[in-house]
């Protein structure tokens, strides 16, 4: 019988929807009915509202309290709300707190501490010892007897730590001149060398990376290990002293109970 009903329809007139007159083609697509009615409830909706405000505005207590009066001040006509407190919890650390317990978070931190040992071993953190400029200073007698700072040329310096003038700046692996003569370096292509650069920024990279999320394991960890213990039945109640942050547990103060 369904079937029937659709072959009969298909014969049917197709109603097309009329169009924007020529002359008032400039305002746009025509309004149709479902169109006039969203319009129409929307005005009648924010019509509502301001009643109801309205309504409530007159019959409002002018002696009555309420906390919004202290959390938000008027600025030339405009509302501000109270600066909200910083969250004590990190995004990673509100994570681990609401998914895992105190023993993946012990094993995870673990983990990263071995991997930053392994990273730390193999890089040696020499880099960041030629970081900072030396400041070679020679002192010497004068004829009256007076220790003085010589005022060297680079070539000097060189010459008296008998080395060579582009190694002063180094703070390790810092041959000699003589030493220099014997080692045979293997000639590397700039290719090669940039390729071994970009292989040792990444791994500072993450160690740097490593060292981070091992800061906030070990803080969540110490949360978790203090939310633990709060929740033990005592009889006197541990005062706060320091709130939580991102980067550090809360600081409580447990009071002496002597024990039976």
């Amino acid at each position: 019988m369904s079937s029937w009903k659709k072959a009969s329809k298909s014969n049917q007139k197709v109603h097309r929807e009329r169009h924007q007159p020529e002359a008032r083609k400039h305002l746009g697509l025509l309004e149709k009915k479902k169109d006039y009615k969203k319009r129409a409830n929307n005005e009648h909706y924010k019509e509502r509202t301001l009643k109801l405000l309205h309504k409530r505005a007159l019959n409002k207590n002018p002696d009555e309290f309420y906390h919004h009066m202290i959390n938000s001040k008027l600025d030339e006509g405009v509302h501000h709300e109270k600066e909200q407190e910083p969250d004590e919890h990190s995004k990673v650390q509100k994570a681990l707190m609401e998914t895992q317990d105190t023993q993946y978070v012990t094993m995870k931190r673990t983990m990263e501490t071995k991997k930053i040992q392994r990273l730390q071993s193999q890089l040696h953190m020499i880099d960041f010892a030629n970081t900072v400029t030396n400041a070679h200073t020679f002192f010497e007698e004068n004829k009256e007897g007076e220790v003085v700072a010589l005022d060297l040329s680079k070539m000097e310096l060189a010459q008296r730590l008998e080395t060579h003038p582009s190694l002063l700046e180094r703070k390790t692996n810092r041959p000699r001149i003589q030493d220099l003569d014997k080692m045979k370096l293997p000639e590397l292509t700039p290719q090669e060398i940039r390729k071994a650069n970009a292989l040792k920024k990444q791994a500072y990279q993450e160690l740097t990376k490593r060292i981070e999320r091992e800061k906030e394991l070990a803080v969540a960890q110490q949360k978790l290990q203090l939310k633990r213990v709060l929740k033990q039945p005592r009889l006197l109640k541990p005062k706060k002293v320091r709130k939580g942050t991102k980067d550090a547990p809360p600081v409580y103060c447990f009071r002496y109970e002597r024990k039976k």
